[in-house]
């Protein structure tokens, strides 16, 4: 089974945890998008989507999805996007598609976050991805050097020869070389950075739950009293 196929299966199964009337929360990227399509079929039965991303927004609404802004609704009841690494407590890397502030944002909204990716994705230990971190461009340099006393590299990520800058206006750094042993400690370090946007470590808002896509179909594990946030 390919890549895309397992992207395909979460995304129709991410379908059980729509909950029929209510505004669902909607991630960004290539599995996502997978989910997107099979909403499609329901969308008459879900009042609209909270969409972290410009790219989302645009294919929710290309499917007649009413999209609404994140600051008109309290709470959403469920929350679905993928990830880059995801261990088995629901802590995940996320950004790679460069959206992850609002993710951050839209995932805090949600009382649960379903995490769908295929098993490629699942590590015992976060930071093989490298990190993204979304960061103000005039601290880039001192938040390099703050990462490289911590043993990573950090490049600005670049798009047609210049630095990407993101849905709200910013640059990404992209850390490699970390072993993230204790993701809630990580992330709450490196968010106190001055200039630091967010990191694209989710372990305050990490997953409730993972659907997984196998060869042998969809795996779900169940994070949600696993290592729960403090």
């Amino acid at each position: 089974m390919t890549q895309d196929e397992l992207k395909g299966l979460v995304g129709q199964a991410a379908l059980q945890y729509v909950v029929p009337g209510e505004i669902v929360g909607v991630g960004t990227g290539s599995t996502v998008n997978k989910f997107i399509e099979a909403l499609a079929t329901m969308k008459d039965r879900v009042r609209g989507a909270v969409s972290s991303s410009v790219a989302s927004t645009e294919r929710l609404r290309a499917i007649g999805i009413r999209v609404f802004d994140a600051n008109d609704v309290d709470e959403l009841a469920v929350y679905i996007d993928g990830a880059d690494e995801i261990d088995a407590q629901g802590h995940m890397i996320k950004g790679g598609g460069a959206a992850l502030t609002r993710e951050k944002i839209v995932a805090a909204q949600s009382r649960r976050f379903v995490c769908i990716a295929d098993e490629s994705k699942l590590v015992k230990v976060l930071g093989a991805f490298p990190v993204p971190v979304e960061v103000i461009p005039m601290a880039t340099a001192r938040i390099a050097r703050q990462f490289a006393a911590m043993g990573g590299k950090a490049q600005v990520r670049m798009k047609d020869g210049a630095p990407l800058v993101t849905d709200n206006g910013q640059h990404i750094l992209d850390v490699s070389g970390l072993q993230i042993a204790q993701p809630l400690a990580f992330e709450s370090e490196v968010n106190q950075w001055p200039g630091v946007v967010t990191v694209g470590v989710f372990a305050h808002q990490k997953a409730s739950v993972c659907l997984l896509g196998t060869a042998s179909g969809v795996r779900t594990l169940d994070c949600q009293g696993a290592g729960a946030a403090a």
